[in-house]
């Protein structure tokens, strides 16, 4: 019966290992455009666009400083160029393709990435597009 409850125990404790050290990959996401805008007030970044060449542009963000397309591979083959150090923040149509991207970055190291989500709504927040 102890030997039962030991495997219990050490299987259960590997769960939570498990947890614990897959959630730390996990991609940080902005709960909101505020919560963004904020972070981005306190800790300014570089932010990129991972949307197709012909939805940026259409319009894009103002502040956004790169473009890198992540359905064509553009982004993928940019992510050496990158600076580990510094502070991302990505936004696609909807946040899914951003939040693949920064998975993608999270990945292969950076630490500092943030997916702010959708272009339309990062605008009808009040962040300037052109």
């Amino acid at each position: 019966m102890k030997s039962v409850i030991s495997i219990i125990v050490l299987i259960a404790v590997a769960l939570a290992a498990f947890y614990l050290i897959t959630s730390k990959k996990t991609s940080k996401s902005m709960t909101g455009t505020e919560s963004f805008k904020q972070q981005y007030k306190e800790t300014p970044g570089i932010v990129i666009d991972v949307r197709t060449q012909g939805e940026y542009d259409n319009g894009h963000l103002k502040i956004t400083d790169q473009h890198h397309d992540i359905l064509n591979g553009d982004f993928a083959q940019q992510l050496d160029s990158l600076d580990k150090n510094e502070t991302y923040y990505l936004y696609c149509r909807s946040g899914n393709r951003s939040g693949k991207a920064t998975q993608m970055m999270k990945d292969q190291g950076f630490e500092k990435v943030y997916n702010i989500g959708g272009y339309q709504d990062l605008v009808n927040s009040g962040l300037e597009s052109e």
